[in-house]
């Protein structure tokens, strides 16, 4: 078990070349696509319309996550990383509550202001200390 956490939760974060440069583009494509998809769900845009788009969000979401993930998985277990898990839950309910997607995906939006916007006091809060690299 060691061996695993020092994988999954290494004394330094990792860092690969070019990793910013990656995560300004991926944040970039994942800002315009998800504001496009909310303004397709607010102005009430066939569904076809705004796949595309979906597509986007869903692709430099993932791509966002695992760039945090390949640095340390203890992000996971920080308020930043739960954050994003409560705008995941969020999403996941939209199909579920059509009728209620523009609320919840402004909840969304919320979330994700002001995760990206608080103080990194706040954002590197460990939610659960004992995940906390050592």
């Amino acid at each position: 078990m060691g061996r695993l956490r020092q994988i999954l939760f290494p004394a330094e974060k990792r860092r690969c070349k070019g990793s910013r440069a990656l995560r300004i583009a991926l944040r970039t494509v994942h800002l315009l696509s998800f504001s496009v998809l909310f303004g397709g769900h607010w102005f009430g845009l066939p569904r076809a319309e705004l796949m595309p788009w979906l597509n986007w969000a869903v692709f430099s979401g993932v791509g966002l996550i695992a760039l945090e993930l390949w640095g340390s998985f203890d992000w996971a277990f920080q308020l930043a990383g739960s954050f994003v898990l409560a705008k995941l839950v969020l999403l996941a309910l939209v199909p579920a509550f059509w009728d209620r997607r523009v609320t919840l995906l402004v909840a969304v939006m919320i979330i994700g202001s002001v995760g990206s916007h608080m103080p990194g006091s706040l954002r590197h809060f460990y939610l659960f200390p004992a995940f906390k690299s050592k």
